[in-house]
């Protein structure tokens, strides 16, 4: 199933490309390239990593607003965004997952092995050059942002800037509404247009879709991811010359992702229904529990997650107005606006 993507006119820059991991020849990866045209920077990298659900299809248009902007300016950097195994244009499924659960093959630690790989590959044929000489940007939505973190993490020194939007709470369990089922509930405190069995089936199909146990197409689990990044502000990530990275994090609009939650179908997150017994299409979630529980939660989460650098060089939370949770395709242009911002500070680390 097809993620909806608005119409981009793809800039003649960005070319398409498929690679073979050396560490996994028998499998395909599809990713969009751009050539940068700057020598200020020339040693920039910029890597979008995709969520569970938008493929990098969504970031084409934050992409051609880079070029577009910067084009006539101070110029626009190389910039490389791929679908991962059994997402997007990627069919091939991880060779990995071979003989192991369906739907929990691998994990986001793989994920960032694969990136890494994909990064050395790519930046030996397309820049003639090795990612150690690199200042990588990465620019990742919702679970992207937990395989960017760890990516920082593994990697000490390569990345130079981050920008996270709508980060998955990944230390989570998506338990996020209280449980009337739970000693020393109380129904009083409950929003008046939620009622204890309007609760008690919204936890239920909110488990069956975003539960860490929910298997996806992709075969990625999130099984262990609570024990990966145990906390939104920790460890502190290092960048080139000692110092933190640049990061912004960016927070969904409330009200949007509110009434986009109320109507959202969920299903291309999953397996299928069929696969994995779920009989629920559409979130369907009162706007009145997202804004009294979710939004909260999330909003929290997003002020630790600033912290995971120095405090002089970190920005947010911003709140996306207008935008639900996939915010590069809600308003692409302000992902590129605040990518801009952020690769202006990069260079300046440099001059």
């Amino acid at each position: 199933m097809a993620f909806p993507q608005p119409a981009v006119a793809i800039p003649r820059e960005i070319s398409a490309g498929i690679i073979k991991l050396k560490t996994k020849p028998s499998a395909s990866i599809h990713y969009s390239f751009v050539q940068g045209n700057s020598n200020v920077q020339s040693d920039q990298l910029v890597i979008f990593l995709n969520g569970l659900i938008a493929d990098k299809a969504s970031w084409l248009a934050v992409m051609a607003g880079i070029i577009r902007t910067r084009k006539a300016t101070t110029g626009f950097p190389s910039m490389l965004a791929y679908d991962r195994y059994g997402q997007g244009l990627t069919e091939d499924r991880d060779p990995q997952d071979r003989g192991r659960e369906k739907g929990h093959g691998h994990d986001v630690e793989d994920a960032v092995t694969d990136l890494h790989q994909l990064v050395t590959q790519v930046v030996h044929e397309r820049l003639r050059g090795s990612s150690e000489q690199l200042r990588i940007c990465l620019v990742a939505n919702s679970i992207g942002c937990a395989i960017a973190r760890l990516y920082a993490q593994k990697y000490p020194g390569e990345v130079a800037a981050l920008l996270l939007l709508d980060s998955i709470m990944a230390n989570s369990n998506f338990d996020f509404w209280p449980d009337p089922d739970a000693e020393g509930f109380d129904a009083n405190q409950l929003p008046d247009d939620v009622t204890v069995e309007l609760l008690r089936e919204q936890r239920a199909r909110f488990a069956a879709m975003f539960s860490p146990n929910t298997a996806n197409r992709e075969g990625l689990s999130r099984r262990n991811l609570a024990e990966l990044l145990p906390y939104s502000d920790s460890p502190k990530i290092i960048g080139p010359d000692g110092k933190g990275p640049w990061v912004t994090v960016v927070g969904h609009d409330f009200e949007h992702f509110a009434s986009e939650s109320l109507k959202v179908s969920a299903i291309p997150f999953q397996l299928s229904c069929h696969e994995v017994n779920c009989d629920h299409q559409s979130m369907e979630t009162p706007i009145s529990l997202s804004m009294q529980y979710t939004n909260p939660l999330w909003h929290t989460y997003n002020l630790g997650l600033v912290q995971i650098t120095d405090e002089n060089r970190r920005r947010g939370p911003v709140f996306a107005e207008g935008c639900g949770h996939f915010i590069q395709r809600d308003d692409p242009n302000f992902v590129a606006g605040e990518l801009s911002m952020m690769l202006d500070r990069a260079v300046g680390d440099q001059l």
